[in-house]
């Protein structure tokens, strides 16, 4: 369980007990929630309490909330981090029952979810081409708000053979982990 401040409050009037419990909260639906949020980089993924209450925050902020709060709906979500050559890596949150990722970028557009197969290199492709930059390596992580650990579970180079990457669900395997700090 993600430890709570209660009473915290966001101006769009949401906090993370309210989030947890909101009924038939969609990923869509989760989106629309952080369309007025402002961006702003953090070295380490902030407490959800804070990212709620001052509504500022980065793509991991968003990714590794809604991998925490779409779960609680039904839905099974995959931590993406796509590194970028020249920039700051992205993270994306995917949702595999609508095969589309939730990017911090397009939360306050239309199109909420962008489309995408399942595999990481797929995900990669479709996030470096919405940045108009180019893909190195794209990894599948969990995070722990309780540790405040990432935990990269696969990951795949863009100059490797496509045959070498990790078949999709490869990622559940805790064997193959290695936690970064």
């Amino acid at each position: 369980m993600l430890p709570c401040i209660f009473g915290l409050s966001s101006a769009s009037g949401v906090t993370l007990p309210e989030l947890e419990h909101l009924p038939k909260l969609t990923p869509k639906k989760f989106a629309a929630k952080f369309a007025d949020f402002d961006y702003r980089y953090y070295r380490e993924v902030q407490p959800a309490e804070v990212f709620l209450r001052d509504k500022v925050g980065d793509c991991d902020d968003y990714a590794v909330l809604a991998d925490y709060i779409l779960p609680l709906r039904g839905y099974e979500t995959r931590l993406i981090h796509v590194r970028l050559a020249g920039r700051i890596a992205h993270a994306v949150c995917y949702v595999t029952e609508d095969n589309a990722y939730l990017d911090y970028n397009n939360r306050s557009v239309f199109f909420r979810l962008t489309k995408s197969r399942p595999t990481l290199r797929a995900i990669a492709e479709k996030v470096a081409d919405s940045l108009d930059a180019n893909w190195t390596t794209a990894s599948e992580f969990s995070y722990s708000y309780e540790s405040d650990r990432k935990t990269i579970l696969a990951t795949v180079a863009r100059n490797a053979p496509p045959e070498d990457d990790p078949p999709i669900g490869r990622a559940n395997s805790p064997q193959k982990s290695l936690r970064v700090d």
